[in-house]
């Protein structure tokens, strides 16, 4: 089993995601809006409240506006499915602008429904 995270820039791009991957069969994806930490050369959309977290004067300024999916998927080829929809709605990942993906293989998972496991014989 795999641990798909997937950084969205575009957030308007969100829905477009979601029903890649539903059509190729991800359907438990937790969805968590985050922030990115940026250099104060890079000031796009910076949250206001920076001074509310400790952050001083010199510190870290931070991007608002990403959204963050994970989703438990069985094995490489649907890791390999969801990058290829998640570019075919937000473009190439190597582009910038777009956001960032990446796969970690599971040691342990509990409370994954059935559907979403692989064969028992797989994993031998």
């Amino acid at each position: 089993m795999y641990m798909v995270m997937f950084v969205l820039q575009d957030t308007d791009r969100l829905d477009g995601v979601l029903d890649a991957w539903r059509a190729i069969g991800v359907t438990g994806v937790t969805i968590i809006e985050t922030i990115g930490a940026h250099t104060r050369r890079q000031r796009q959309r910076f949250v206001g409240a920076r001074y509310v977290f400790g952050m001083g004067q010199g510190a870290t300024q931070l991007q608002v506006g990403n959204m963050t999916l994970l989703a438990i998927v069985p094995d490489e080829d649907t890791v390999r499915a969801c990058l290829e929809a998640a570019e075919s709605v937000v473009g190439n990942l190597d582009d910038a602008n777009t956001g960032v993906l990446a796969a970690l293989q599971l040691d342990l998972t509990k409370g994954i429904p059935p559907s979403a496991r692989p064969d028992e014989k797989d994993e031998a």
